[in-house]
């Protein structure tokens, strides 16, 4: 999809993989014929520039005519390179601005509890985007509404849009500050999606804590050439490449 567009983020498509395979084949609560279900669960992909995974993911759940790939990024798309509430199915909010899907899923889940309802809301973030205060913002919030049916996750590889988040705005110790912001908190390996399952089996629904799963991904995970390299944040795979990533990934 990002070689035929000519654009994307190829490093962020695949560290998020395993993390959506999770979500959508196993723990979201969906009918994929009625995006407009008032009872399904919500998935907030705050990393919005990520979208690429996620249309792959949608099409390999028969949400998407997986023809429509082919449109990504292109004129006046169902597919444009940000999540677009007015174009895709599910999609639950229009995220690309960092720091603010957080937020959002706070009040979604807010809604929620004051209407007695028992949806759960899922919010995929970036790391780098970790350094946006709204976040700790809706962190706060989130803690002192007892949202415990909101879960962040963190795809943590380490990596933004030009270096290591370490050298950027360091971010360790990741653990205690969630925790201290009244977070239960569990690390796990994300780009594992056996590990999310039992992580997210072990929660506890009526602790009265928001959740967040601190999962330790590789950007790029899966192509050799792109793993754990910062250029691979914007770059497109070209000529062999496609064919090599593409063999390496089957």
């Amino acid at each position: 999809m990002n070689a035929s567009a000519g654009q994307g983020h190829t490093g962020a498509d695949l560290s998020e993989a395993d993390i959506l395979a999770a979500l959508f084949f196993n723990l979201l609560r969906y009918d994929p014929r009625d995006p407009e279900d008032p009872g399904r669960d919500r998935f907030v992909l705050s990393k919005g520039h990520g979208v690429g995974g996620f249309y792959a993911t949608l099409a390999e759940a028969g949400i998407l005519d997986e023809a429509k790939l082919a449109t990504y990024l292109a004129f006046d798309s169902e597919l444009p390179g940000h999540p677009v509430r007015q174009r895709t199915p599910f999609v639950e909010v229009n995220t690309g601005a960092l720091g603010h899907g957080l937020s959002v899923g706070v009040g979604l889940a807010l809604a929620a509890k004051k209407q007695g309802r028992d949806e759960r809301v899922y919010v995929l973030l970036g790391d780098g985007e970790l350094q946006e205060g709204s976040v700790w913002e809706a962190a706060m919030s989130a803690a002192h509404f007892r949202l415990d049916h909101l879960v962040a996750i963190v795809d943590r590889n380490g990596l933004q849009l030009a270096d290591r988040t370490e050298r950027i705005m360091a971010l360790e110790p990741l653990e205690a500050k969630w925790s201290s912001f009244g977070f239960d908190v569990r690390p796990l390996d994300g780009n594992d999606a056996g590990s999310l399952l039992a992580c997210a089996a072990g929660l506890d629904w009526s602790c009265g804590k928001p959740h967040v799963l601190l999962a330790r991904t590789v950007k790029g995970k899966g192509v050799s050439f792109i793993e754990n390299r910062p250029a691979w944040h914007h770059k497109i795979p070209v000529g062999d490449e496609v064919a090599r990533a593409i063999e390496e990934l089957e």
